[in-house]
């Protein structure tokens, strides 16, 4: 006789003995028994989970000679007929080889015809996806209304494939991977019905590799029975399987958890004796490490009869929480690198000290002291000891200055290791900044060095912070104070101070009432006191930088710093550092230039500003195409043609433009009316014209074309003649 393997042996043959597939069974079941009985049924899955065994008992449920039953007798000729595939009115299609729809026409022309035996002609159509688009669209009015002795059951493992047009014609059944429990329990029956010896551990090994599979798991009992002589044995089934010892990786996460890397590379060495996979065991272990997360969680979660149950228990409670998921992700994740490394060896080994690193269980170990730096310089100075800090540079007391005409006053440099002549001749070496009185440096970008002697009026202080210093080899000049005891009392002075701060006079009282005017806090990028506004070049707006008043500059703090000295003193401004060019000397008094006002806005002028305003969009059609019409207060009235670009919003955008450009808070009113020749748009298609008609003339007047014109019978043809736009300006 012929062995039949178990996976066809054991296929089961009722409901009750289908295995893991409760909810479809139960749905099934409840329909036949009230006769609610669809045309189409659609089971997915992956393979060896039921569908084509569920799809034969929905057959003999519906042709059993007991009638339309959840319970078919299996003895009747429809059942019997039916498990053995000779059943005429019962055919199972396999879509992957009749696939066109010329097999799929031939089976629909058929259909139409009654039932030659049973009660329903049933259709089971397997892998239903690998059908061809037309003959998907073939089959969609039968699948939709079929005659009512026409039943279809269609299974698939990719139902994605399936169009939806197909998919909402029939009851979908997703049937469930087998879990292993249940694996186990089916081959435990199984073999107890085969009177084959057997090991638990063995059957769940099995389960785990069948991967849900109940008809893998049949298979490779089939195997394992070959393989062990009838004795399925864990050691035997673990060598057929070619599977990791589980113990291996228990010696494995033991000697992590004790950051004993000698131990962790024995137990690589030993995988590899037995040649078994790396990418394996890491799944293994990551599997392993689930299981004890889980228990360190749920405390008894694992069951009794697990071969590994009191080990994972002791490892639950040696590992940390952290490590055992730090341990779980450097798995998971190393397993798919191990395409990428040298050999599946060293992946693994990396995989585990990357563990051990990163637990911090096996601490880093010192590295050795670099050797400490010969001394190239003859400094005395050990290479290993720290290089102390750079002193501060020391701070010289001012010294009074001299009126003009009087000797040239007294120059000192800043303190050095020897004492340095007190003349005004520049010292070989660099020496350290000049002194500032105040603690707080100037915010200036840009300030002068000293070139020449300055000499400054009677009882004038110079005082600059350290970044307006000369460069190496320039003269650093220390003003000293004035001795109180000594030095008679100087004239009232003007002292310069950096901007954020109040100078003060020699007698401790405020320097009139400009200082006092200075010494009030004020914001660092807000304008000199004696600028009422000032509009920088790269202002939107673009307002010119000179002009006949202001010498070609804007006003700055350092222009007015040594304008306001040479005002009142007659004193020479010093020369710029490095040769920079020197601006123009200003007129006393002389004021920045100040932001336009509205009130000054008319018709005429409108366009040049609505043309150059800063938007975009239908803010900026809505200022091109308006004309000017008014003020009245703080409201700005504009008139537009088109209503739609009155309602916009971008309304609201061209008056923010407008209050930033006159410096106010303004309104903005739209009027809706006709507009003339007052508008930016009409302005430029004016200039348009004009060089438009200047393009025409100028071809015109061209003695070539009109020797062409002329001597061949030439013509221009009208409208071919464009005019070039000017360069468009670069921006300030």
């Amino acid at each position: 006789m012929t062995y039949l393997v178990l996976a066809r042996k054991w296929r089961p043959r009722s409901f009750d003995t289908l295995v893991g597939q409760d909810h479809v069974v139960r749905a099934l079941t409840h329909a036949l028994d009230t006769q609610r009985l669809h045309h189409a049924w659609l089971f997915t899955g992956t393979r060896g989970v039921g569908k084509t065994t569920l799809s034969r008992i929905l057959a003999k449920s519906l042709n059993c000679e007991t009638g339309v039953t959840s319970k078919p007798c299996g003895v009747c000729q429809a059942c019997t007929e039916i498990d053995s595939g000779r059943f005429v009115d019962y055919l199972e299609l396999d879509a992957a080889s009749n696939r066109g729809v010329d097999e799929m026409t031939q089976l629909l022309e058929q259909a139409v015809y009654a039932p030659g035996a049973g009660r329903f002609k049933v259709y089971m159509i397997d892998e239903v996806h690998m059908l061809t688009g037309h003959a998907f669209n073939a089959m969609l009015k039968t699948l939709e209304e079929p005659p009512p002795h026409v039943k279809f059951i269609l299974a698939t493992t990719d139902p994605q494939k399936i169009p939806v047009t197909v998919l909402s014609r029939c009851l979908q059944f997703n049937l469930k991977q087998m879990p292993p429990d249940s694996i186990v329990g089916h081959l435990r029956q199984v073999l107890g019905d085969e009177q084959l010896a057997f090991e638990v551990p063995a059957l769940r090994l099995i389960a785990q590799a069948a991967s849900g599979s109940m008809r893998d798991a049949l298979s490779l009992t089939d195997q394992a029975i070959a393989y062990s002589a009838g004795n399925l044995t864990e050691e035997a089934v673990r060598g057929m399987l070619g599977t990791i010892d589980q113990r291996h990786l228990v010696r494995l996460l033991d000697a992590l958890g004790a950051g004993d890397a000698p131990a962790v590379l024995a137990v690589a060495d030993e995988l590899a004796t037995r040649g078994l996979s790396y990418g394996g065991a890491l799944a293994d272990l990551a599997g392993l490490l689930s299981r004890v997360a889980i228990e360190q969680r749920v405390a008894g979660a694992i069951s009794s009869d697990d071969p590994l149950a009191g080990d994972i228990a002791r490892l639950a409670r040696s590992l940390h929480p952290d490590a055992v998921q730090l341990f779980y992700s450097v798995a998971v994740h190393s397993r798919g690198e191990l395409a990428l490394a040298p050999d599946e060896y060293a992946g693994f080994v990396m995989a585990c000290l990357r563990m051990l690193s990163l637990s911090g269980e096996a601490g880093p170990q010192p590295l050795p002291a670099m050797p400490p730096a010969s001394s190239t310089t003859g400094s005395t100075a050990s290479a290993a000891a720290p290089a102390p800090a750079p002193a501060p540079a020391p701070v010289a007391a001012a010294a009074p200055v001299e009126p003009r005409g009087a000797a040239a006053p007294s120059v000192s440099t800043a303190p050095s290791a020897s004492t340095a002549p007190a003349t005004p001749v520049a010292p070989a070496e660099p020496v350290a900044p000049m002194a500032v009185a105040a603690a707080t440096p100037s915010n200036r970008s840009t300030t002068p060095s000293v070139s020449d002697p300055i000499e400054p009026a009677a009882g004038m202080a110079m005082n600059r912070p350290a970044s307006t210093m000369p460069s190496a080899g320039a003269a650093a000049l220390a003003v000293t104070p004035p001795a109180a005891a000594t030095a008679p009392a100087p004239a009232p002075t003007a002292v310069i101070a950096p901007w954020d701060e109040a100078p003060e006079s020699t007698s401790g009282q405020a320097a009139g009432p400009d200082a006092a005017a200075r010494s009030a806090p004020r914001d660092d990028d807000a304008p000199p006191a004696w600028v009422d506004e000032v509009i920088p070049d790269d202002a939107e707006g673009g307002y010119p930088s000179s002009g006949p008043d202001d010498g070609g500059f804007i006003a700055s703090p350092d222009d007015d710093d040594f304008e306001t000295l040479a005002a009142a003193t007659g004193a020479r401004a010093p020369a710029m550092r490095d040769a920079a060019p020197v601006r123009p000397a200003r007129a006393p008094g002389a004021r920045a230039r100040q932001r336009p006002r509205v009130t000054d806005m008319s018709e005429a002028t409108w366009p040049e500003l609505a043309a150059r305003l800063p938007v975009t969009g239908l803010a900026a059609e809505l200022a091109r195409q308006s004309e000017w019409h008014g003020v009245q207060g703080d409201t700005v009235m504009l008139r537009v043609a088109v209503r739609t670009l009155a309602d916009s919003a971008s309304r609201v955008r061209l008056q923010t433009v407008l209050c930033e450009h006159f410096g106010q808070s303004l309104r903005l009113d739209v009027l809706v009316g006709a507009t003339g020749d007052a508008t930016a748009h009409a302005v430029a298609q004016h200039e348009r014209a004009e060089r438009q008609r200047a393009a025409e003339a100028a071809v015109e007047a061209d003695p070539f074309v009109r020797s062409l014109l002329a001597d061949f019978g030439a013509q221009v043809v009208p409208g071919s003649i464009r005019h070039v736009d000017p360069p468009a300006a670069a921006p300030r």
